[in-house]
């Protein structure tokens, strides 16, 4: 494997004055890719975001009326752009849906709503309604349209910066392009590909942050001269502001600030990185390179992104600060603090009250629901979420049939969530038996995204959260295609069959997208050609 950092042998020699910044920057960073290869990452790349593109805002206003969730987050959106805090539908007020659908968006009352997501996602589509009109389903959903398109770049690029080959960097924005359910949600008004969108930006800033880190440890190490003190060897040299790093818990910060589920992408990110930077010093040779990670990189790297983060965070909450209206906003007003707490503003103890509510929301909740999934068929699209249905009969709404079907499903592309699933205990070997960190990167989102809803098993929860996930999916199955295609030492005819191995697979990819279309996007269909895609009786 390229570009691998080992962990476990035994430490390569500290690198002298002698030796260049270039051999050791390679070590580091593997060889350097070709301007070729790179010119044809970027037009493929490119190529897949603006196909991408097209097909999440051709028809975005279809269907003409709020789908799923969007009851919620859309008119919240609105909300916070005309008051600054959500306020709950005005009482008495019959069918609001319908009336905000038709163009009338004076539903509000004057009694604030008890949201249970922070602002950052709703501030996003509220945006878009503002720029469109809130009459405008094209402007309920433009911010995730906006988000999904540009995750599809951020995505083939990340491959790029991982593998440094073209074909494997299309492939990925093709597939991330084609899969259903970040289609699906790139087209709705939801909450979570906003959340998808800022982990997955975050994770770009630290993989820019790691090639960023590495090149100045090649170029200081190798500044080095015999006649200096020894003890920059020992740990090697400090790295400066890591401003890369530093966007990361901004971003990170803005996902937490959109799903507090963002909260796990903050930790498992933050080990990723120093780990990085630990196995940097140990392959510049540094003789204490897992005390000099951990405190010249470890430590930083805690104050760029949690603080950060942090601040971040309660920044996203200007609207319901900056006013006085919002939810429990006088919360501290009618209950005096005592003692120590006396030091703490009023507005951010009613904020901390206003959260120990919205924490105990979501542990309580326990309700049954027809497409309520276990964490365990996620990634095999077990219980695919539900956003629209309407069964329109012959004459109505274009029906030509007896009986006919208007779908929305978060059905992903099984290309993708298949062979990901598949492919978990490769990347998995990978990483641990092959000391591939690009592996591990793969792995990291699937960790942060997944694996903490095992920890709720009787709580309420539904698949379509897992979006927040599937960029890594896609790395995932990117990571089973270089072994396909073989590394630089492979023949040019393993490498041919490699390749067409990679364009066939990704082919069948974007045509079994075309096959589920319908479905993705509530085309009336005759009933016959939506059972024919709905497979599985779990799926209906």
């Amino acid at each position: 494997m390229a570009n691998v950092t080992s962990l476990t042998a035994p430490p390569p020699r500290a690198a002298s004055g002698r030796e260049g910044a270039s051999s050791l920057r390679e070590r580091l960073l593997g060889a350097s890719p070709s301007p070729t290869q790179a010119r044809w990452a970027w037009l493929g790349v490119l190529l897949a975001t603006v196909a991408g593109g097209a097909l999440r805002f051709f028809r975005l206003g279809h269907p003409h009326q709020l789908v799923f969730d969007e009851t919620y987050y859309v008119k919240q959106g609105w909300s916070l752009i005309r008051f600054g805090y959500e306020r709950d539908i005005r009482e008495g007020l019959e069918k609001p849906d319908e009336l905000f659908t038709a163009g009338d968006a004076d539903v509000f009352g004057t009694t604030p709503d008890l949201v249970v997501h922070p602002p950052v996602g709703k501030w996003m589509l509220g945006v878009g309604e503002a720029l469109v009109g809130v009459d405008s389903s094209f402007g309920w959903r433009l911010a995730a349209a906006v988000v999904g398109t540009l995750s599809i770049l951020l995505l083939g690029r990340i491959v790029w910066h991982l593998w440094h080959n073209a074909l494997l960097a299309t492939a990925g924005a093709t597939l991330l392009a084609v899969d259903g359910h970040h289609f699906v949600h790139s087209r709705t008004g939801l909450l979570d590909v906003f959340l998808m969108f800022w982990v997955l930006v975050a994770f770009w800033c630290l993989v820019r942050d790691r090639e960023d880190g590495r090149r100045r440890l090649a170029d200081r190490v190798s500044a080095l001269t015999s006649t200096e003190s020894a003890s920059p060897f020992a740990w090697g040299p400090r790295l400066g502001m890591r401003w890369w790093r530093l966007a990361a818990g901004v971003s990170l910060g803005l996902a937490v600030g959109t799903k507090w589920s963002g909260l796990f992408f903050l930790a498992v990110f933050g080990l990723m990185t120093v780990w990085w930077d630990v196995g940097a010093r140990r392959a510049a040779g540094a003789r204490r390179w897992f005390s000099a990670g951990v405190v010249r990189d470890g430590i930083p790297a805690f104050l760029l992104t949690v603080p950060v983060a942090a601040v971040t965070y309660l920044g996203t909450w200007g609207g319901w600060l900056l006013t006085d209206g919002g939810y429990k906003r006088q919360w501290a007003a009618d209950h005096p603090a005592a003692g120590a707490a006396r030091l703490v503003p009023d507005a951010l103890r009613s904020l901390w009250s206003y959260h120990r509510e919205i924490w105990s929301f979501h542990v309580d909740l326990q309700n049954e629901h027809a497409w309520s999934s276990n964490p365990w068929s996620w990634t095999v699209q077990g219980r695919p979420t539900l956003f629209f249905s309407e069964w329109p009969e012959r004459g109505q709404d274009g029906c030509e049939a007896a009986e006919c079907v208007s779908y929305i499903a978060s059905l992903g592309n099984l290309f993708v969530w298949w062979g990901a699933t598949a492919g978990l205990l490769v990347v998995l070997f990978l990483w641990v038996f092959g000391r591939d960190w690009r592996a591990g990167a793969a792995l990291s989102g699937i960790a942060a995204g997944w694996l903490p809803w095992f920890l709720y098993q009787s709580r309420t929860i539904y698949s379509f959260y897992a979006v927040a996930f599937v960029p890594w999916l896609v790395l995932v199955v990117v990571a089973c295609m270089a072994l396909v295609l073989g590394g630089e030492r492979a023949s040019p005819r393993r490498r041919r069959i490699g390749a067409v191995i990679v364009v066939g697979y990704t082919t069948a990819a974007v045509a079994l997208f075309v096959w589920f279309y319908p479905v993705y996007t509530a085309q009336v269909i005759p009933r016959e050609e939506w059972e024919m895609r709905l497979w599985f009786d779990f799926w209906t």
